[in-house]
């Protein structure tokens, strides 16, 4: 996801004065199965963005934690540079938090939470950014440790993060986005601050600059993929551009480019053909109407691309100015039939004299992809009584926490933030978590 967008949405959500927040089963020598279990229970857990206490201001991490019965929501857990064993210190101007992505990393069966800060003050170096990885055990999140910068790195380092196996050995990679390019951090990873090999993304001499990131399986190579959303300068010109990099045995490869102004991106096989669609969400196209861009997978790479926005058929509401369509995009399995879904959200949407109220489209996937005729509208007031300002659908997340083979939605508003269990049909209110303390972003 942009942290661009969504930054400056939680800090517009929280303007009334609260800062936003932006976290041994026996140790067994592989990488955690779910890439999100800290604790190595076998239940997948939630981090986001917070609410920073009393005293703090430089952003804070919230972790729920997953068990047999579902999310935990009445022991919430704050991670923050005044954490102990937290590198760094709590600073007014930080961002801890802002960016956010997981996975085991050390493959010691418990995953880590990774934490960009784009905005740390380092020595004299304002804004050079920082990325903490926070050690999974079976305690939980617990300690940390900086990731060293590559020089050229400086400059909002840890703006966003993607995880996956890049080379296919095994063995986790992180890329970051820092001083404008991507790098990538080979596994594996130790506690003390070692890496594998780090490598510099970048079109050489293309003028390009990066600015966020996507991960996920598209040829299907079983090797992950990462997409970069960057600007390239074509005749002296800034141009939005998509980048895919196909994953190999070296790291990544360089693909087919793709001019589109999208601010998030989501990898889901929509299909079920084996290769993973790549959606943009294009919240400020048409006047701020949105939409939602979608380049299909294919064994060379991406090739060909559907367009939807409301004005789709099927599609509830209509395309209206500043709605902000697509403003954020997670895709998983809602309903357990084997085609990756697509959720949508739409905060900005005014609702019956409510302005930005906000919701969410899920589209389901199918035979042929993605069809507005398959989709369904999830209204603010799941949560409760119809609200102005609510900004329903600023944040998404799809995984199945309650391991029921059906992922489950996570949305963040301003109220109530909330995940709604998967189910058959559209996600269903019965039996959802109402998350405490979001006022931030999902990791990634």
């Amino acid at each position: 996801m942009s942290r661009r967008t969504a930054a400056a949405l939680a800090a517009a959500l929280l303007a009334t004065g609260v800062t936003p927040l932006f976290l041994t089963a026996p140790a067994t020598a592989a990488v955690a199965k779910h890439y999100d279990d800290f604790n190595g229970d076998g239940h997948r857990d939630v981090a986001y963005g917070g609410y920073n206490a009393v005293g703090q201001s430089g952003g804070t991490v919230t972790v729920v934690y997953g068990t047999a019965s579902g999310l935990d929501t009445a022991h919430p857990k704050a991670i923050h540079q005044d954490t102990a064993g937290i590198p760094g210190t709590d600073e007014e101007d930080d961002q801890f938090g802002a960016s956010l992505a997981s996975a085991d990393l050390n493959k010691d069966g418990y995953a880590d939470l990774i934490v960009g800060n784009p905005t740390e003050h380092v020595g004299s170096q304002q804004y050079r950014g920082a990325v903490t990885v926070v050690w999974g055990s079976a305690s939980g999140l617990s300690g940390g440790t900086n990731l060293a910068l590559k020089s050229g790195a400086q400059g909002h380092f840890g703006r966003d993060l993607a995880t996956g196996d890049f080379n296919g050995d095994g063995s986790p990679d992180l890329a970051v986005v820092g001083g404008g390019e991507t790098w990538l951090y080979r596994g594996g990873f130790t506690k003390s601050g070692t890496t594998g090999a780090v490598s510099e993304i970048d079109k050489e001499g293309a003028g390009w600059y990066s600015y966020s990131l996507a991960a996920g399986k598209v040829n299907g190579d079983g090797r992950t993929d990462l997409v970069v959303l960057g600007e390239q300068f074509v005749d002296g010109q800034p141009v939005e551009r998509a980048w895919y990099l196909k994953g190999a045995s070296g790291g990544l490869t360089s693909g087919p480019s793709k001019t589109v102004t999208a601010t998030t991106a989501a990898i889901g096989d929509f299909d079920k053909n084996g290769y993973g669609d790549i959606a943009f969400g294009r919240p400020d196209s048409h006047d701020g109407k949105g939409s939602v861009l979608v380049w299909r997978g294919a064994s060379a790479g991406p090739s060909g691309s559907a367009m939807y926005n409301q004005a789709s058929s099927g599609v509830s509401g209509s395309a209206e100015a500043g709605d902000n369509f697509g403003y954020a995009l997670s895709a998983g399995d809602v309903n357990g039939d084997g085609y990756a879904d697509l959720a949508v959200g739409v905060p900005h949407e005014d609702v019956s004299g409510k302005e930005d109220q906000g919701g969410v489209t899920l589209f389901r996937g199918g035979s042929g992809g993605l069809d507005g005729m398959r989709s369904a509208w999830i209204p603010q007031t799941v949560t409760g009584p119809a609200e102005s300002h609510s900004a329903f659908g600023y944040t998404l997340r799809l995984r199945d926490l309650t391991k029921d083979g059906k992922a489950d939605l996570g949305i963040g508003a301003a109220g109530t933030a909330l995940v709604l269990r998967g189910a058959t049909g559209t996600p269903t209110a019965t039996g959802a978590f109402v998350l405490p303390e979001l006022g931030g972003t999902f990791a990634d």
